[in-house]
């Protein structure tokens, strides 16, 4: 052995492929990431998945870059190894002629983008110029006896329309 890294588990099955599809995604002019964080499902760290579209070239073109992509995930992905994570890497034209420190350095940035755990969502602040919700109506509504009207804007029930 000469002590290489073991190599990135591999995404294989289209369900996954789906998946990642529906996570983040990180652009460049050399790649697209996509990618999520797994909750449940196969035990592990990262593993990665790689496309290329029949759009971009002939077959030995789109196996170029599908290669050049491997290895440079491979070199990016040290830091991501334990990260129980799907991510798809989609090829474009521009990655076989880039150099390959550039790939390197986008699929890291990649990573961390895609990779990146959903924050707790929050209420956003309350606005100062908007009216209050909820809670009591207005005092001197529009009605004749000083009630409020109804909120909402919500009409009476209409009758369904006869099909004769």
């Amino acid at each position: 052995m000469d002590g290489a890294e073991p190599p990135l588990g591999r995404i294989t099955r289209r369900p996954d492929y789906l998946a990642a599809a529906a996570g983040r995604r990180f652009h460049t002019g050399r790649l697209t990431a996509q990618g999520r964080l797994r909750d449940a499902g196969p035990p592990g760290g990262l593993r990665v998945g790689f496309t290329v579209t029949k759009r971009v070239g002939h077959a030995t073109e789109r196996n170029r870059i599908r290669r050049r992509l491997k290895v440079a995930a491979q070199a990016a992905g040290a830091g991501h190894r334990a990260c129980p994570a799907d991510v798809v890497l989609i090829g474009r034209r521009d990655a076989l002629g880039a150099p390959f420190a550039q790939l390197v350095e986008d699929i890291r940035r990649a990573l961390g983008v895609v990779t990146k755990p959903k924050a707790a969502r929050s209420a956003p602040p309350p606005r100062k110029d908007a009216a209050p919700r909820g809670g009591a109506a207005p005092q001197g509504g529009t009605e004749p006896d000083g009630g409020a009207a109804p909120q909402g804007g919500a009409a009476e029930p209409r009758a369904p329309a006869s099909r004769n």
